[in-house]
């Protein structure tokens, strides 16, 4: 409990400091408050300070959606821990809500006795009917299962921010940083970080800096000082592994993958992108890299993007194309021409929700078999999928080498909640990263026995390890040659239509990617090796899949896990591994992509669960769902 001291005429409060292991914070408000800035903000010095975490940014599409509505609630999710987490969290201890939609559009996920910190200041009539409330939930009790801290957050900013002669508007886009000041101090965040952001950001408006930083500092004082907030909550760094660390997103750390793959295969970064949501960011980063060879094009729609980066390797650079599930259906015909050309091409999938337009900004993973097999015609294609926003760069380097090596156009899978999620990033050693050589063609390569004219070129004799066709820049002397997406003769590249030889090329282009090496074997993670259930994931289900496994073992359970990084061709050892076990219990963000794979491909009656809300799963959902499945055994 606080105590005071009495010192002269002055009272100081003591603060109470109590020590926790984790904590999820979620800050929710209108599009227009601020909410993923401040959530990044306060992710950023908690990244700083050392712990390990997880985001979760939940946004709607509309620029700006109808201000004080349910539609146009954002936020953002923080859990930060002294030890290891793999998700977002379930359900805040921590609601930080601006207005009464941001209340009633979050107060449903708050588990009883959680922490509610609210800004009274549009709490009237007019606002609580906007939001769907018939009385004030601060005033009719609907809310005495939690700790309510009603606080005017507004009228507290806009007074701390009086010297500064801002209009009543202006003042007020700053309680934001009041309340991040406020839970900054709650849980001994240092707002040291975030006043360089606010003074680099305002440089050029000095008014607008000095406020914000005003603000900011007034959130800290008011918890100093008020005695509403009586504990202050520490939660000490995680023990990672030693190295250099950096909070990083899953598009940034995909773009970063992009730049290192370039370097360690020598080639120049070419992307040719269309904007789409969840994956512009990937282009906007990649466009501030110039000075490593990177070039950015943005095209007037999806067929121009792909063709262009298709144009590009076949001029000798990393064709690179980033889209979502709308720009992957368009894409399809181009994915084709690179699958008959056989030339290196990444296609970036950041898979978002529903078909045609959908929800943008939610998450989902339901373009597996779009990717697979969405194109006319047999044109194999390897595709590869991200499981954390740091494996990221991981999964790029990956994709690049693939590509690369084997000739031909490769998918990339991440998702919205990958994308947009952080957490924090071993920064590797450049010197361990895998080198990648592309291996140009430079002199001709055939020579018919007995012939005595000069040696020839031809586009598709094969390397015997990779089956990969020479890769020959335009423009190289004697090396000139025929390309398009008519079918080829075997060796020479010319045009045929005989059916013996297309029926040797459709299988040499599916042998080509059905051997590709490299790709380990899928690893099961069966500490007592006694299990009889197997959870298998893929892509952003890594992270829940996991929490939700080690509860399961933690109430008692032998539970056994493995995850898919590699989804064709998938790892040599798979079938050997689902026969394995009794039960294969195969969790997605679709309605059973992979598991009607698995079924087919290795006549395993796996499990499938399925939800598809635009959010990820929640780990004790997965626990409950494993331990039915385990108890049925």
């Amino acid at each position: 409990m606080p105590g005071t001291v009495r010192r002269r005429r002055h009272t100081v409060t003591v603060k109470q400091v109590r020590e926790i292991d984790r904590v999820v914070i979620r800050f929710a408000g209108d599009s227009g408050d601020g909410m993923q800035l401040t959530g990044d903000r306060f992710t950023a010095e908690t990244a700083s300070f050392g712990n390990d975490l997880s985001t979760l940014p939940n946004f709607p599409a509309e620029i700006r959606a109808p201000a004080g509505t349910m539609p146009g609630v954002s936020s953002f999710q923080l859990h930060f821990a002294n030890y290891d987490i793999l998700t977002p969290g379930d359900a805040p201890d921590v609601l930080v809500a601006m207005n009464p939609a941001a209340l009633r559009a979050n107060a449903g996920d708050l588990p009883k006795g959680a922490t509610i910190i609210v800004d009274t200041a549009d709490f009237t009539s007019r606002a609580l009917k906007k939001a769907g409330y018939e009385s004030n939930p601060l005033e009719d009790g609907s809310l005495s299962a939690y700790k309510v801290h009603t606080v005017d957050l507004s009228g507290i900013t806009m007074e701390a921010l009086t010297p500064f002669g801002l209009s009543r508007k202006e003042a007020s886009r700053s309680k934001n940083m009041f309340a991040l000041g406020l839970v900054s101090w709650m849980y001994g965040r240092s707002i040291d970080g975030t006043v360089n952001f606010l003074e680099e950001k305002f440089a050029g408006k000095e008014n607008i800096r000095d406020a914000n930083i005003a603000a900011l500092r007034a959130g800290w004082n008011y918890g100093e000082t008020t005695e509403d907030f009586a504990v202050r909550y520490e939660v000490k760094p995680a023990a990672l592994p030693s190295g250099t660390y950096r909070n990083i997103t899953g598009n940034l750390a995909l773009s970063y993958g992009m730049i290192a793959a370039a370097k360690q295969s020598g080639l120049p970064l070419f992307l040719g992108s269309y904007p789409i949501t969840p994956a512009s960011d990937i282009l906007h980063e990649l466009s501030k890299h110039k000075r490593f060879g990177v070039r950015t094009f943005q095209a007037e729609d999806e067929v121009a993007a792909i063709g262009a980066a298709l144009g590009a390797s076949f001029g000798g650079a990393l064709g690179v194309t980033t889209t979502s599930g709308p720009g992957v259906a368009l894409k399809g015909e181009t994915v084709g021409l690179a699958v008959s050309l056989e030339l290196p091409l990444v296609l970036v999938d950041v898979q978002r929700g529903g078909p045609s337009t959908g929800m943008p900004t939610k998450t989902e993973q339901a373009d597996l078999l779009q990717v697979l097999y969405g194109r006319n015609g047999e044109s194999p294609v390897p595709v590869v999928a991200a499981s954390s926003p740091s494996d990221c760069f991981d999964a790029a380097i990956e994709a690049v080498r693939i590509a690369v090596t084997y000739r031909t156009p490769v998918v990339l899978l991440s998702d919205g909640y990958l994308a947009n999620g952080s957490e924090p990033w071993h920064i590797p050693d450049v010197d361990t990263l895998p080198a990648i050589a592309p291996g140009f063609a430079t002199e001709p390569n055939h020579q018919a026995d007995g012939d005595e004219k000069p040696a020839e070129f031809w586009p598709y004799l094969r390397d015997p390890q990779t089956l990969a066709r020479p890769w020959a820049v335009p423009g190289t002397a004697g090396l000139e040659h025929r390309v398009g997406g008519i079918e080829k003769l075997d060796g020479a590249g010319s045009i045929s239509y005989d059916p013996a030889n297309h029926d040797r090329m459709v299988r040499l282009r599916q042998a080509k990617v059905d051997g590709i090496a490299g790709i380990p074997d899928l690893d099961v993670d069966d500490p007592n090796g006694d299990a009889q259930l197997l959870v298998l994931g893929w892509g952003s289900t890594y992270g829940p899949i996991g929490a939700a496994v080690r509860r399961a073992r933690r109430a008692g359970h032998s539970i056994a896990q493995a995850h898919l990084r590699h989804l064709n061709p998938m790892p040599a050892n798979t079938g050997e591994v689902l026969r394995s076990y009794d039960r294969v219990l195969v969790p997605e963000m679709n309605l059973g992509q992979l598991a009607l794979l698995l079924r087919g491909r290795y006549l395993v009656d796996v499990v499938s669960y399925n939800r598809v809300r635009g959010l990820p799963f929640k780990a004790e959902e997965l626990a409950d769902v494993i331990m039915e499945e385990v108890g049925s055994l």
